[in-house]
């Protein structure tokens, strides 16, 4: 995996998450239909926009305690133990096991949220629940399958597999986008590509934009403006 530079990662922050899904239709056709999040997901911060970056991932349950405080400790050691290493920023996604009763504790809150902006995290894409509305760390974005009141006996069961979460499925340091809408992986070997398609992308629907907002608007100009698009390169 080559890491992208900082400034990549910042434009690609510029976008929001339906303009980097339209611009992965040009790069990477073959991704239309997949690699994105298809189940509708709680962003309790849109005024944040779009967060980028690698991702961290882990499973969770919460209905059941632990086997012993021992065990939860040191799988709790491990799961920061991940979270610290690797690429930075990173972008936590984490399967619920508790399916179909997912979301029953949460993992995150004031606490979690802010050891993980402290590891290097700028947000997280769940199944699971979240809760601390009002005090999450600050700039922490968080996209989730719900907002709960309890953490239960929520812990981490598996950390650096493959999951998935609202239909999208994530490995170990993929690149991941996500904002109010959603969430999507961005394939490595295109990424660079993203911020010149995505600006082809926005100069074809304005052609198209521009011509529905005359006043002479009608079928005909319609067709002449997806014609006129199209030439756009």
């Amino acid at each position: 995996m080559t890491e992208l530079e900082p400034a990549m990662l910042a434009r690609l922050a510029t976008l929001d998450t339906p303009t980097v899904c339209n611009a992965l239709e040009i790069v990477a056709p073959q991704r239309r239909g997949y690699g994105f999040t298809v189940e509708p997901l709680v962003c309790i911060r849109p005024e944040l926009g779009s967060m980028v970056g690698y991702a961290r991932t882990a499973t969770i349950t919460a209905r059941e305690p632990a086997e012993g405080t021992a065990a939860d400790r040191s799988g709790r050691e491990a799961y920061y133990r991940y979270v610290e290493e690797g690429p930075r920023p990173s972008i936590m996604v984490i399967e619920d096991l508790d399916d179909p009763a997912r979301g029953y504790g949460s993992w995150w809150g004031e606490v979690n949220s802010n050891i993980h902006a402290g590891l290097g995290c700028v947000g997280v894409v769940t199944s699971g629940s979240i809760r601390d509305v009002a005090d999450i760390a600050v700039g922490f974005q968080m996209l989730a399958d719900r907002v709960g009141p309890s953490h239960a006996f929520v812990r981490p069961v598996a950390t650096g597999i493959p999951v998935t979460v609202a239909g999208m499925d994530v490995h170990p340091g993929d690149l991941v986008h996500g904002d109010r809408h959603g969430a999507v992986v961005i394939p490595h070997d295109v990424a660079a590509d993203l911020v010149e398609a995505a600006s082809l992308v926005s100069r074809r629907e304005r052609v198209v934009i521009e011509a529905s907002q005359r006043s002479d608007f009608d079928l005909e100009r319609l067709m002449a403006a997806w014609g006129d698009a199209d030439e756009i390169h």
